[in-house]
């Protein structure tokens, strides 16, 4: 039972919608008609700039740590992963918001940093590159679904299989990014600290 409260846990952690409510504490009215409609730190940032962007982030990270940590001390590092996931589902597919959320990458770097600082630091560190690079912020993601499992399965099997479940729902959540990357119709990433 432990172990089945700790996943709902997880997802309810996961589902606090944390765009939408630091845009409406801030008076940038609701995300979710602005931009591209999304709760995440990208439309955000569109909307709010970088310094909301990063608050956002940073909450979103912050939940996805919290349902991790859960998950390791009831069930060690492969149940940790797997309450990072359901977290993860949690925002994509918010019961507050009749299942419409994010895309999971801020909570998808908070699972990292949970699991393995290292692995945060180099996935981040490769974001970054990617993003500022090429000025996509999904560009950037891609890759880091890409590699996800690949991490994983070097910690741990059982780790290797949440992060692969994590990269394929992030992919899907993706799908219209990547049709729009590869017809040049994506947004590139406006880097204002405010608005």
């Amino acid at each position: 039972m432990i172990y089945i409260f700790s996943l709902i846990l997880a997802y309810f952690l996961g589902s606090i919608p944390f765009g939408l409510i630091v845009t409406k504490v801030f008076n940038k009215g609701d995300i979710r008609k602005v931009g591209s409609g999304n709760i995440g730190a990208t439309n955000v940032m569109r909307v709010g700039g970088l310094r909301l962007a990063g608050l956002t982030w940073i909450l979103d990270m912050l939940k996805a740590i919290i349902a991790v940590l859960i998950g390791r001390y009831v069930g060690g590092e492969g149940f940790a992963a797997w309450c990072g996931f359901v977290a993860i589902v949690g925002h994509c597919f918010p019961v507050w918001l009749k299942f419409h959320g994010g895309k999971g990458i801020s909570s998808l770097f908070g699972v990292l940093l949970a699991m393995n600082p290292v692995l945060f630091i180099v996935e981040g560190i490769e974001w970054l590159l990617v993003a500022l690079g090429l000025g996509y912020s999904s560009a950037g993601a891609l890759v880091v679904f890409t590699l996800m499992p690949i991490f994983g399965f070097i910690i741990e099997r059982s780790v290797g299989f949440a992060f692969l479940a994590i990269a394929i729902l992030c992919f899907v959540r993706h799908r219209e990014n990547i049709l729009r990357l590869f017809s040049g119709k994506e947004s590139k990433i406006e880097w204002k600290w405010k608005k």
